[in-house]
């Protein structure tokens, strides 16, 4: 009689190990996100002088991209991120409201599946916290969008220790959902941090979702001054105060991982990293009024330092050419995927929703809207797999677009074009052929046209 009884046993447990080994738990998905980082700003690549080694470790232990492209400026990479949709199908074409005591501006259309909502509907513990800045109206934003908790700016910046907007008046932006916190004094990268570290010793009993978009190295580019000694023989002053934010922004993204470690889910969690546009030349920025809400007087600077690098690759934020829109991107899920590889292949900041679902299992319902991006695992699995995108590309932002096909990159604005610049150049996007080759002018501006139709058709 104990026979049968050991064998049941023994049936039972086997049957547990197999419904584990069938059925593994959802992995976790934490989404980095910089502000403003320069194309090439890190060292993984081949930035020497910066000092970025929790960056570099994602590389070493994932897969990373050397056509990576966000957009050019903070608004519609946001959106293109958490819709996988190019922002124009989201009512993202502008700058969005600021101001969540203001009157109603524009802000991303709640019709939108954010990558929130899909794996907060996959049974997800979601949280966002750090910058929004896809509309700060209270009937919309991230609470309303599929995050369980929200903690940070609504806005694009603030000063980081009083946590007032600087352009124009000011105003106040530090929120919990759509409640302000005063908490002046207190640096926001630090705090931000703190929340999601106590979010991740939190979220024991299901997988989560984090969202970390820092507000750094955007301007203000305020460091503790911890970070600015391994930089104090620099002779450049704008790569110095550039440096020094790199270095505590990697210093933020660093703790999470090794949070992540401590708690032993490293092997069960999704690691994406990327930039949202290139480094910012907006070196004038200061104080214009008197009595300024934030108490800074007029003439204050707060402007960024100009100390980003992009190589060979000529732009920088608010630009369609390269050094704008082409970023530092990886992923990293040891478990899954190649460890300390390369890809050439194009991808964009709308293919990591389409990605994150795929690797965890989630299909799109019937009623969601069409996706713009695609799964970046055919080209990590092989270096030779085409991109979905082909070769073709399309960026737009207020009047202003691009097209890219193959080396060629059509840039214009309203209807007419001013540049074509070509990739491949020892020098890309130095010289100007839009004279030379008027039959590939028109062919791309036919895609433009054919691909607005398209956005306006939703």
């Amino acid at each position: 009689m104990r026979q049968p009884a050991c064998r049941s046993l023994f049936l039972l447990l086997l049957g547990g190990c197999l419904t584990s080994a069938v059925l593994p738990a959802k992995p976790n998905v934490v989404v980095f996100f910089t502000d403003d980082q320069g194309t090439l700003d890190a060292g993984c690549y081949g930035s020497d002088d910066l000092l970025t080694p929790a960056i570099d470790k994602l590389a070493k232990t994932g897969v990373r991209f050397t056509q990576a492209y966000a957009h050019t400026v903070c608004c519609p990479a946001r959106a293109a991120l958490m819709t996988g949709r190019h922002p124009q199908r989201s009512g993202v074409n502008h700058w969005t409201q600021g101001d969540m005591n203001s009157a109603k501006g524009i802000n991303m259309a709640l019709e939108e599946v954010t990558m929130a909502e899909v794996l907060k509907r996959a049974g997800y513990r979601t949280a966002l916290f750090g910058k929004w800045h896809l509309g700060a109206h209270r009937d919309y934003g991230p609470k309303k969008q599929g995050f369980d908790e929200f903690f940070g700016i609504r806005d694009g910046f603030i000063d980081n220790y009083n946590h007032y907007f600087l352009h124009g008046t000011g105003f106040h932006d530090l929120y919990e959902g759509t409640k302000p916190v005063k908490a002046p004094g207190k640096y926001f990268p630090e705090l931000m941090t703190e929340r999601s570290l106590a979010f991740i010793e939190e979220s024991k009993e299901q997988p989560f979702f984090l969202y970390f978009p820092l507000n750094i190295p955007h301007y203000p580019e305020q460091a503790p001054e911890k970070f600015s000694e391994p930089f104090k023989d620099m002779k450049d002053p704008a790569r110095k105060s550039y440096a020094t934010i790199m270095y505590a922004t990697d210093h933020y993204i660093g703790r999470v991982v090794d949070k992540i470690e401590e708690r032993g889910l490293r092997k069960n969690t999704v690691f994406i990293y990327m930039s949202d546009n290139g480094h910012s030349e907006e070196t004038g920025n200061r104080i214009r009024v008197d009595n300024h809400k934030s108490g800074h007087p007029k003439g204050h600077f707060y402007g960024a330092s100009g100390g980003g690098f992009t190589g060979k690759w000529k732009g920088q934020k608010g630009t369609f050419l390269e050094g704008g829109i082409r970023v530092p991107a990886i992923i990293s899920f040891p478990t899954k995927l190649p460890q300390g590889e390369t890809r050439d292949q194009i991808i964009t900041s709308m293919d990591w929703l389409p990605t994150v679902m795929e690797l965890c299992g989630i299909e799109r319902k019937k009623d969601d809207p069409k996706l713009d991006g695609h799964t970046v695992l055919p080209p990590i699995r092989s270096g030779k797999a085409q991109s979905g995108y082909g070769d073709v590309l399309h960026f737009q932002w207020h009047k202003g677009w691009a097209v890219r096909e193959g080396e060629w990159k059509l840039i214009g604005r309203g209807t007419k074009p001013s540049f074509l610049g070509n990739l491949v150049d020892e020098q890309p996007e130095r010289k100007n052929y839009l004279k030379e080759k008027p039959k590939l002018v028109s062919r791309l501006l036919e895609r433009h046209a054919t691909w607005v139709r398209e956005m306006n058709s939703k």
